[in-house]
């Protein structure tokens, strides 16, 4: 499955009438996952703390496909039970139906021995790396059980030597996240579930981004795969295509 995965060729139009979240979407991986979904028909709804980077993604899309995404400017940071709950509503509000989540808002925080670490950039660092996205699902799986048929999609990294501190804890948290997810929306071991819903984690490995640049400064970005060589397994899970494919973690090289 990992080779189809990374190998896959998205039909056009395959996403059409599927709306997506996309968070961290003003970033590297979460922008061109953005570009390259609403060109197969997605429509989008965008989420970043970057407003002004979010306006240029909704004009690039724009530009390149006549779509218009929409955008929610939150800090997921400072994210609450509340606002996570509005932005359930609106959603439902305005698009009707909820068919994936791609979870790719990241912070890198304090690369640091464990015993250096400052509290406050550990506990942000959480927030956005593994509380968001856990909250978030939460409050969206009501509405991704009526629309049915829905994709929900971590993204993960395996940072488990010396210094990767809150970032490496956090990100290993969130593939056990995905798993027990994965396992409660299992249809042929949870007979109370009616919709048909996966939960799955691609650890898209080294890429050009801002992220990565701060974690390696003295790196050549030239040497390093773009987001967009990232693209296929993301396509292939939010598609109809991957629909089977439930609680596995996806290793991109």
């Amino acid at each position: 499955m990992p080779e189809l995965a990374n190998n896959y060729q998205p039909e056009p139009d395959e996403l059409a009438g599927k709306t997506i979240l996309i968070t961290g979407a003003a970033g590297g991986l979460g922008g061109a996952i953005a570009k390259s979904a609403a060109q197969f028909g997605a429509e989008l709804v965008l989420l970043d703390n970057n407003q002004n980077k979010l306006n240029q993604i909704h004009d690039e899309i724009e530009a390149e496909t006549g779509k218009q995404p929409g955008l929610y400017p939150l800090d997921l940071r400072g994210a609450t039970i509340d606002d996570y709950k509005q932005l359930a509503q609106t959603i439902e509000e305005v698009f009707k139906g909820l068919h994936g989540i791609v979870h790719c808002a990241a912070t890198l925080g304090q690369i640091s021995p464990i015993d250096h670490l400052d509290a406050k950039s550990w506990q942000e660092t959480f927030a956005t790396n593994l509380h968001a996205p856990i909250l978030l699902t939460r409050s969206l799986l009501p509405l991704m059980r009526t629309t049915g048929d829905g994709s929900i999609v971590f993204t993960t990294d395996r940072k488990t030597t010396a210094y990767w501190g809150a970032y490496g804890i956090s990100k290993a948290s969130t593939e056990t996240a995905m798993r027990i997810i994965a396992d409660e929306l299992d249809t042929s071991t949870q007979p109370d579930n009616k919709a048909k819903l996966t939960c799955n984690a691609i650890n898209p490995g080294p890429m050009r981004t801002n992220l990565r640049s701060s974690a390696y400064p003295g790196e050549d970005p030239n040497s390093i795969p773009t987001p967009e060589e990232k693209l296929a397994a993301f396509h292939y899970l939010l598609s109809d295509a991957g629909k089977s494919i439930n609680g596995r973690h996806i290793e991109l090289s």
